[in-house]
């Protein structure tokens, strides 16, 4: 449903995206990630038509945005950064106009207006001027217009911005249900949407993408992908980290807390399950008063920091540590 193929903005001699490619099916959802500045509002202005690329070709279903814009824009719900709103219109009244727009007059206007009210759980606030909603509600309300067409692409830039945390549930849960039937693109500075929300997701960094992959693959990048934590209930820390060490399959462990007494060794190449094996051996034998033996999955957040943060700023943030 969405083709981008070499993507390229240049603001003055500032590259804003540079030669980004990518698909989106069909009942898939792809959470865009990246820094403040990274080029995801740019590729997203671009996808929607907003703004023209400076190189790169863009299809929205089997229309070029560039040769063939309007059959494209009609495929196409979008929520952009700060969306605007007429702030003196009611709720109803600010989403049967946005619908008038989208072709949708008598019946089939009323019918929508009111299937986003039920469904972005706007009825309290219909009858409201936009002006005097809170920052959650004219957010909805936004988001309410986006998808009053009931697009088959919906581009939404920040869509649980400003929400507390029941709406941004409810966001949520809107999203993962339409993204069964529809394409979705959204940007997001939270990691744990990525993983409540998207099958897939893209890492942005100054222009250009970095990674790409599900949750779990992504996941998996992680330093921490694969290493076993063992949680005690009592014991010495170099005793337990020396049994530890002892472990063939054991690349390195550190000692994560000593009260309660917590170790996470790390594996030799693939040997993941092995290891969770022998420590579970290990701590049998030697009778140790075990809480806790699991795998961690990694964590997007490290990733997420060791593809985007600069080298020396990396470095500089490890010497802190130390």
């Amino acid at each position: 449903m969405i083709k981008v193929r070499n993507l390229k903005k240049c603001f003055g001699p500032k590259v804003a995206v540079n030669g980004v490619s990518f698909t989106v099916e069909r009942g898939e959802v792809l959470g865009f990630l990246g820094p403040n500045g990274a080029g995801k509002s740019t590729t997203m202005r671009m996808l929607t038509g907003f703004i023209p690329p400076t190189a790169g070709e863009i299809s929205i279903g089997d229309h070029n945005m560039l040769d063939d814009p309007l059959p494209a824009k009609r495929l196409i719900g979008y929520l952009p950064e700060n969306a605007p709103s007429y702030a003196d219109m009611t709720v109803q009244g600010f989403l049967a106009f946005t619908a008038e727009l989208r072709g949708l007059r008598g019946d089939a206007n009323r019918k929508a207006v009111g299937r986003v009210l039920e469904m972005c759980f706007l009825e309290p606030v219909r009858q409201q001027s936009v002006e005097t909603l809170s920052k959650g509600y004219r957010h909805r309300t936004c988001f309410a217009q986006s998808i009053i067409h009931d697009p088959e692409v919906l581009v939404l830039d920040e869509p649980t911005d400003g929400l507390d945390p029941n709406q941004k549930h409810e966001v949520r849960t809107l999203i993962r249900r339409m993204g069964e039937k529809k394409a979705i693109i959204f940007s997001t500075h939270i990691l744990e949407e990525v993983e409540a929300v998207c099958s897939r997701a893209i890492i942005i960094d100054r222009g250009t993408i970095v990674a790409n992959g599900t949750p779990q693959e992504l996941k998996k990048r992680s330093e921490h992908a694969g290493a076993v934590t063992l949680r005690l209930g009592e014991g010495s820390a170099a005793a337990v980290k020396s049994k530890v060490d002892q472990v063939s399959a054991v690349e390195r462990s550190v000692v994560l807390s000593e009260s309660p007494l917590t170790v996470r060794a790390f594996p030799r190449k693939g040997g993941s399950e092995e290891l969770a094996r022998a420590l579970g051996e290990v701590a049998l034998r030697e009778r140790w008063k075990l809480h806790e033996l699991h795998t961690e999955e990694g964590r997007l957040d490290e990733v997420f920091r060791s593809i985007t943060l600069p080298e020396t700023t990396a470095a500089t943030a490890q010497e802190e540590a130390k």
